[in-house]
């Protein structure tokens, strides 16, 4: 049997959608961009979001729209992919890494105002594996010391913290629609503003800062506007908005499934010797893209896994290491011991019972 970590979902009704888009030869951004959007708002309850070509381009637009440039310090947590830093570094500005909690692999805001100078302009919390970060305590740093605080939601489509989806709760929140993703476009990407000005700056500027709306087409063929800041070619496209519009449907019943998935492990993993599990508080519901542990002599149990046809996986270790961001930092000590221990296993939405089962049979066989 083969297990692996992710899997692609394509709902059913994906390619006749497509295929429809393809027939009316209108690919670029359309209705169907439009649409997509309304469903990301009223399925999911994300607020004000905007359709993007990446969730890269989600996070560079953010730091965009923060005004973050050259000189200014943006707080995060290195256990993330170097997406999060590398759009912090084009705007000419410094990622500063906060130490994070073991046990959740998200960013620790005991640890985010040591971080914090005249410099500092915004905290990006970042969803690690689809678990909220603990926004209360870090909204109130950010209120504090008059910040901005950005979300990096790229693997918590469907969370919720305290009731409230991600995606309703801080002034900026980053999706992406990566082809692993819960969600694909095949590529994409959404920023929600809870701000109406600033949601309408995003549509702007991920169009090269043309008010698309508002720009008609003169007689001689040509959109009538002024730019006034400066854009990008960040949108989406009707055909990607298509196959996002269908793998919207049935989200909730799969993201349920996830959740089942996600307890049965728990229940089966949670006395296995050599084994701890991350947290999991009864305030918030994580989406689940990795379900992930910690784990002795973690090498062993990779290679035990491997020989039974079952992919496991760290996904990503702290980044703080690349020299672009000056290299390993040993006072995140949390981040060290993370990197030391933490591994995922399968969970996704073509994970059978059968296949979970044959999972926990072979972790609990040891290694």
């Amino acid at each position: 049997m083969q297990v692996p970590i992710f899997n692609t979902y394509i709902h059913p009704s994906a390619q006749q959608r497509v295929s429809e888009v393809l027939a009316t030869t209108f690919l670029s951004e359309g209705k169907l961009v439009k649409e997509f959007e309304a469903g990301l708002s009223s399925e999911l309850g994300m607020v004000n979001p905007a359709a993007l070509n990446s969730g890269t381009s989600a996070l560079h637009l953010a730091m965009i729209l923060a005004g973050i440039g050259p000189g200014d310090e943006v707080i995060l947590s290195p256990q993330t992919f170097v997406a999060s830093a590398l759009v912090v570094s084009q705007q000419g500005a410094t990622p500063v890494f906060a130490d994070i909690q073991y046990e959740t692999g998200n960013i620790d805001p005991a640890d985010i105002e040591k971080r914090i100078t005249e410099r500092t302009k915004a905290i990006m919390a970042v969803h690690w594996g689809g678990y909220p970060c603990d926004m209360d305590e870090i909204q109130a740093i950010a209120r504090k010391h008059n910040l901005l605080v950005i979300e990096d939601a790229a693997h918590a489509p469907g969370a919720t913290y305290k009731g409230r989806a991600i995606g309703a709760i801080s002034p900026i929140t980053c999706f992406s629609f990566q082809a692993i993703k819960h969600l694909t476009t095949g590529d994409g990407g959404a920023i929600c503003c809870l701000d109406p000005a600033m949601a309408q700056e995003a549509l702007k500027r991920r169009w090269f800062g043309i008010d698309r709306a508002n720009s008609p087409m003169s007689e001689l063929g040509e959109r009538e506007y002024d730019i006034s800041a400066v854009g990008f070619k960040y949108h989406l496209n009707d055909y990607s908005a298509a196959l996002g519009l269908a793998n919207l449907t049935g989200f909730h019943d799969r993201m349920a499934r996830r959740r089942a998935l996600a307890k049965r492990y728990r229940q089966e993993l949670v006395n296995v010797p050599g084994i701890t599990l991350l947290q999991d508080a009864a305030d918030r519901e994580s989406a689940y893209w990795l379900f992930g542990m910690h784990v002795e002599n973690r090498l062993a149990f990779i290679r035990a896994l491997k020989a039974k046809g079952i992919t496991a996986s760290v996904v990503h270790d702290g980044i703080d290491h690349n020299s672009l961001f000056g290299g390993t930092r040993e006072e995140l000590t949390n981040q060290l011991r993370f990197n030391a221990t933490q591994i995922h296993i399968p969970i996704h939405d073509a994970l059978t019972e059968e296949e979970l089962e044959y999972v926990v049979t072979t972790i609990k066989q040891g290694w």
